[in-house]
């Protein structure tokens, strides 16, 4: 049976999202929105009606979560004043309980999402490190574990590259994420993740250790600004592999983008690479590649103001991106996050996709600082 503490708590909490999120505001801002897409040839422009008509649902999302954690809050506030009069059971007040405070929780996270890029899908990148099968094999978990991370969470995922190892696993992946915050959410998952197991590739049964990174830009749409300089890009393409057969494809369908990027700020030269066989069509997976490749240019750009952020802020712990982030060690039922220090013992359930133990400690720890 909850305390009166914990009752106090969730009714605490709720008031405060209440103030934070400035319910009343957006309620306000909300009639403001909508009055704008009542004016004659509102859909004239449809990217910026689209871009409209997403702003007001963004603000209306807010409001009727709010008012679901408010009504649950209430409930359970019934379900304690009925538990005196006997009307209820302790099971049933501890179920209310247990209800709104995860209603709360998932919504407190959300609040740390304000920035730009955070409401948006996300492209997923999974590079095996060093190691051939053993870190092809590693690589080609964790996509199962991001894929069944987007299943559970009711997000729309898309294999949009794949490259299979040369014994097994893959080589390289790229996933297309889309669904309410998805790049907010898996934005921390950038940087090297590291598996420690006794391989199943090794004939001495020995312990090794594996490398594969990952990472994640927001995939952006038609209604950021992003420059590219066209005569940069160059293109090639090939046949999608196939399983042989009828399914060879016999066109050359596979795109591989080639853009040479110079740093604004920097003046350093790279090369991006971007292969997409997604489709048997060969201009979709063009307009594919061109899509990630707007994401890569608006990352880097993200990137650089946070960097300028870090700098302002100097003194709070630094987020390294492209260093090791978590270890898997599967024989000592470990799953360790090195930037937080939060770690479980449920290796199954994380290799499942279970990531939200993980995504909350590094929002709560970090997400103040990318303002």
């Amino acid at each position: 049976m909850i305390t009166i503490e914990q009752l106090k708590d969730i009714k605490e909490r709720t008031e405060a999202l209440y103030r934070y999120l400035d319910i009343e505001g957006k309620k306000i801002q909300v009639e403001e929105e909508q009055l704008r897409t009542q004016a004659p040839g509102f859909w004239d422009d449809q990217k910026a009606a689209e871009a409209q008509m997403k702003k007001v649902k963004g603000l209306q999302q807010w409001i009727s979560g709010y008012n679901e954690i408010k009504t649950l809050s209430e409930e359970l506030q019934l379900a304690f004043d009925f538990y005196k009069d006997e009307l209820v059971t302790e099971e049933e007040v501890d179920e209310a309980y247990a209800k709104a405070s995860e209603a709360v929780e998932v919504f407190e996270l959300k609040n740390m999402l304000r920035d730009e890029a955070d409401q948006m899908d996300c492209v997923l990148k999974i590079n095996s490190g060093a190691g051939g099968t053993e870190s092809q094999d590693w690589a080609s978990m964790l996509m199962r574990m991001y894929l069944r991370y987007a299943e559970t969470n009711g997000y729309k995922a898309v294999i949009s590259n794949l490259q299979e190892g040369d014994e097994a696993g893959i080589k390289t992946c790229t996933i297309e994420i889309s669904g309410d915050y998805a790049y907010g959410y898996l934005k921390g998952e950038n940087g090297v993740h590291r598996l420690v197991r006794v391989s199943p590739y090794n004939a001495q049964g020995k312990r090794m250790t594996s490398f594969a990174s990952v990472f994640v830009t927001p995939l952006v749409d038609d209604t950021i600004e992003v420059n590219i300089n066209v005569a940069n890009i160059s293109w090639d393409t090939f046949r999608s592999s196939g399983a042989g057969g009828q399914n060879v494809n016999k066109v050359e369908s596979g795109v591989r983008l080639r853009y040479q990027f110079k740093d604004p700020y920097t003046g350093e030269e790279e090369e991006i690479l971007i292969e997409n066989t997604e489709t048997r069509d060969q201009p979709k997976n063009r307009e594919n590649a061109m899509r990630q490749l707007r994401s890569i240019l608006y990352d880097k750009e993200l990137q650089h103001r946070m960097a300028e952020q870090a700098k302002v802020e100097a003194g709070k712990k630094k987020i390294e991106w492209g260093s090791q982030i978590r270890s898997y060690v599967f024989d000592d039922r470990r799953v360790k996050d090195h930037r937080t220090n939060y770690q479980t013992s449920d290796v199954n359930g994380v290799m499942d996709g279970k990531l939200e133990g993980f995504i909350k400690a590094y929002l709560m720890e970090f997400a103040g600082q990318e303002g």
